[in-house]
């Protein structure tokens, strides 16, 4: 790896800063559940409207920043959803009321749906397929490294300056991004730090042969004509929910089952992130070990995603185990955080498996759209009046165990799904 030169790696950095800063700006809100609810008097059911707006623009955003990314290409459209975003969540500290969350909410979710379609679109760019997996691992786990400063920092910030400056002082280092990506990132073609030998090793894949200065847009409308799409799209739409549960109601679980405080919650939340980093690197490990053993690449992705869908399983006992030490819950849906961050590595890098790189940005928007939906869904038809209607009668724990029943059994639906809509490898020709 060092004779070829490892500058990839630089541009593999950035996206994972990038994600970090996504999932820190987004988390915020989640950890002063709290606070904002006393504050502001909102009830569990003001508090899911606030979640299905973020979702509703979020999805919308997906669908749109995909094809903005490929069209505008991935330094300008990534640059312009980060500054965008960062001023969205400063925006939070001026909102004083559930409707003017609701709106900053908006705003975040619209411009936030940028990360992943370019995230992915600079992976394609930058790396062979067998280092995908690997490059999408490293940083996907910023949405664990982001998860995990926040519970750290957030309810610190909020107890000393406010939760105002909690919202502004995340915000702002989403600018601090803006200028290293300024400053670093161009397109392997145009890239001066970049040795031929690595150059041609990024474009090693026989099969990939189509010209670099392709820069064709390709209308999302038809992408749904293929199969591919669907197996991508209901795959996320299953399982993405789950990840917006763990990320928008822990702190909530942990506050409600266990009585912590805000300051408490901290280190519990920080830990469960901390376990799902292990997943989201390990999840690129897998696959690229069964490549090296020459097992076909598509068959590598589905085969590792069958293994961590099984992971998740265990998480419908958390409640049971946490009966005996609230650790022991910790440790389950650490573990289920864990597989979905590792499903999640390889659902993305399916995209670049089946697609050509002209048209991965926008199949992850319309995927990340699709999980959106599914998002929206459940907190719509499970979450917001189910969680009201337990609480009111002192059985929030009802309402926990059966959301976690739900996540999980979601990645076996969606991996039996995905096999029956693509069982082979099928590439793609647009």
């Amino acid at each position: 790896m060092e004779k070829i030169g490892k500058y990839r790696w630089t541009i593999c950095s950035l996206v994972f800063f990038a994600t970090t800063v996504n999932y820190l700006d987004r988390q915020v809100i989640s950890l002063l559940k709290s606070v904002l609810s006393q504050d502001l008097k909102w009830d569990d059911g003001d508090y899911a409207n606030i979640e299905i707006t973020f979702k509703i623009f979020y999805s919308f955003g997906m669908l749109v920043a995909g094809s903005i990314v490929d069209k505008l290409g991935t330094k300008k459209g990534y640059g312009w959803a980060t500054g965008l975003w960062s001023l969205a969540a400063i925006g939070h500290a001026f909102a004083n009321s559930a409707f003017g969350f609701m709106i900053a909410r908006a705003a975040l979710g619209l411009t936030e749906a940028g990360n992943f379609p370019a995230a992915i679109k600079s992976t394609a760019e930058w790396f062979p397929k067998k280092e995908r997996a690997l490059a999408t691992g490293i940083f996907n786990s910023g949405t664990n490294i982001g998860a995990i400063v926040a519970p750290l920092t957030v309810p610190l910030i909020a107890v000393v300056w406010g939760w105002q400056w909690a919202f502004i002082i995340t915000g702002l280092i989403g600018f601090i991004w803006l200028v290293l990506w300024q400053i670093y990132y161009t397109s392997p073609k145009d890239s001066k730090k970049l040795s031929k030998a690595e150059f041609d090793y990024i474009h090693s894949d026989k099969e990939e042969e189509e010209n670099i200065k392709n820069e064709e847009k390709v209308p999302w409308i038809k992408l749904l004509g293929f199969r591919q799409t669907w197996a991508f799209a209901l795959g996320k739409f299953l399982t993405d929910p789950v990840w917006w549960f763990y990320l928008f109601w822990l702190p909530d679980f942990l506050q409600s089952e266990y009585k912590l405080t805000l300051i408490e919650i901290s280190v519990p939340v920080a830990v469960v992130y901390i376990i799902s980093t292990i997943g989201s690197i390990g999840g690129g490990y897998l696959p690229m070990a069964f490549i090296n053993k020459n097992m076909p690449v598509f068959k590598a992705r589905k085969t590792s995603m069958l293994i961590f869908a099984l992971f998740v399983i265990p998480v419908i006992f958390s409640q049971l185990a946490g009966k005996t030490n609230m650790w022991l819950a910790v440790l389950v849906i650490g573990i289920a955080a864990a597989a979905h961050q590792a499903w999640s590595a390889n659902i993305f890098t399916t995209v670049s498996d089946m697609f050509p790189k002209k048209a991965t940005a926008s199949v992850v928007g319309i995927g990340g759209m699709a999980g959106g939906l599914g998002g929206i869904l459940l907190t719509w038809a499970v979450q917001k009046n189910m969680f009201v209607y337990y609480r009111s009668i002192n059985q929030i724990e009802t309402a926990y165990y059966i959301m976690f029943a739900i996540c999980a059994g979601a990645y076996l639906l969606a991996w039996l799904i995905m096999h029956l809509l693509v069982p082979k490898m099928n590439k793609v020709d647009i």
